[in-house]
């Protein structure tokens, strides 16, 4: 049987709402897990994935499909353009926003999804950062179109290396964050993010979701060629135009745009979009893994996970 703790709100009065977290890395099956499990408990999901944020990006990010969703409720998912200005302080507000609602009609809510930070937004908090100059987000800007990603990796190491070490080094909006923080404070973000974590009104069950590495590099591959099979290509192509976007420098836009541009063939682009889709797994990993609060099981363990559940 699969043993799951979580931590304990505040508030005596809501001691039996619980959000139950869903994480893993990209490919895993945490969309299927939560459907399934939202079944069972006759309850919602709340997407913690930041790429299926973008309404214009539905193959590249393996946003869930209307077959898929099985008629759960999904919440915030597609409800932003790639030309929203969107950040991690805002998504926690969203959801702790919805939160009060949902746990009125049941007493579980589920989040689910790979980004990492923005999971812990919602269980922990996130400090309150100064809002950001507009001209130093215009020259990381400037910095990153003319310099590359790796000119802003390079910044972060320098100032501070210890979030250097954990955040997502392909994710361009956590690195302009952390250095708009950095360059406007004069402090290491990642010492301004060491606060106590704020306490929840409610309970928190954070459930890991792995498979053997052979197994789940096979299940990425076989998710590019599908996304590649259901028009991918067409998708970024339409969206040349808005390729300045930060919402498009992520994997699966990126290696196509390439390609578009001529620099690579069209095979080179699949296989690139499979080996940064690896990566990209390897630090979701490396990020849950940090977390002794989360519980780790496999993708086909919902029975156990309700029958805990039902005992609690």
């Amino acid at each position: 049987m699969v043993v799951i703790t979580g931590h304990q709100g505040m508030s005596d009065d809501n001691s039996k709402n619980t959000l139950i977290v869903i994480e893993g890395p990209t490919a895993v099956g945490k969309t299927a897990f939560a459907v399934a499990l939202a079944k069972m408990l006759n309850t919602s999901v709340i997407s913690a994935d930041s790429r299926q944020f973008y309404k214009e990006l539905k193959i590249g990010t393996a946003k869930p499909s209307v077959e898929e969703m099985e008629g759960v409720h999904h919440l915030l998912l597609g409800h932003l353009s790639i030309h929203d200005y969107y950040n991690v302080s805002r998504f926690e507000q969203e959801v702790l926003t919805l939160l009060p609602a949902l746990f009125a009609e049941n007493q579980y809510v589920i989040l689910a999804g790979g980004s990492g930070l923005y999971i812990d937004a919602v269980c922990n908090g996130i400090d309150d950062f100064p809002d950001p100059d507009p001209e130093l987000r215009s020259y990381l800007k400037g910095l990153l179109r003319d310099e590359g990603i790796e000119k802003l990796q390079n910044l972060l190491f320098k100032h501070d290396p210890e979030y250097y070490r954990s955040v997502d080094l392909m994710n361009p909006v956590r690195l302009q964050r952390a250095l708009e923080v950095v360059l406007s404070t004069g402090k290491p973000y990642s010492e301004l993010r060491a606060g106590q974590p704020k306490v929840r009104d409610f309970n928190i069950v954070k459930i890991g979701l792995n498979l053997p590495r052979e197994v789940l590099f096979a299940r990425i591959a076989r998710r590019v060629d599908k996304m590649m099979d259901d028009g991918l290509l067409e998708e970024v192509r339409s969206l040349l135009p808005f390729r300045h976007l930060t919402a498009l420098n992520t994997v699966g836009y990126k290696e196509l745009f390439d390609y578009l541009d001529g620099n690579i063939t069209l095979p080179q682009a699949v296989e690139n979009i499979k080996t940064n889709t690896r990566r990209y797994a390897k630090r979701q990993l490396t990020w849950l893994r940090r977390d002794p609060e989360v519980k780790w099981v496999e993708p086909d363990h919902v029975q156990e996970l309700q029958a805990y559940l039902a005992d609690q």
